[in-house]
């Protein structure tokens, strides 16, 4: 059984790395459309994404920012953090089919338990497609917990 562990304020190191990756595919266009009721047809639409300077569907870019609210709340660092903010820049675009891969990096402890996070989302390419700055509040107290399954979630 996995298993969700966090690493606390006083645990967290300057240039401490985690990461978590993703194979981006339609039902998570899908879900994310109906969740967020963004139906941007650049996202939802082959036929007008085409005629677009894409040239075909891309991702929300807060699907990206969805992914990195996961690797933060899941491996750096982990069950407990409480999210204060984040800057996003969007420097590619991400298609159906991309596998992504969310790289955090502690950049420094602040009072009061914050901390600044490096946000680095890159393609199968290598290529980076968002980077962004957290600001978090780190747990204080040790978890480990068995990892929760998703919920299942039927479309249509």
């Amino acid at each position: 059984m996995q298993t969700l562990e966090n690493r606390t304020y006083d645990e967290l190191a300057i240039g401490e790395r985690a990461s978590l990756s993703h194979q981006v595919e339609e039902r998570d266009l899908l879900l994310f459309a109906a969740v967020s009721g963004d139906v941007n047809p650049v996202h939802l639409d082959e036929d007008f994404a085409a005629a677009t300077p894409f040239k075909g569907r891309i991702a929300h870019g807060m699907f990206s920012g969805a992914l990195i609210s996961a690797a933060i709340a899941c491996e750096l660092p982990g069950p407990g953090t409480i999210y204060i903010g984040q800057e996003l820049s969007f420097l590619r675009p991400v298609r159906l089919g991309d596998t992504v891969t969310i790289e955090l990096e502690i950049l420094e402890k602040l009072p009061k338990n914050r901390v600044k996070i490096a946000t680095r989302v890159l393609n199968q390419y290598g290529k980076q497609v968002v980077d962004g700055t957290a600001t978090v509040m780190a747990p204080t107290e040790k978890v480990s917990i068995p990892r929760p399954q998703a919920p299942a979630v039927q479309l249509g």
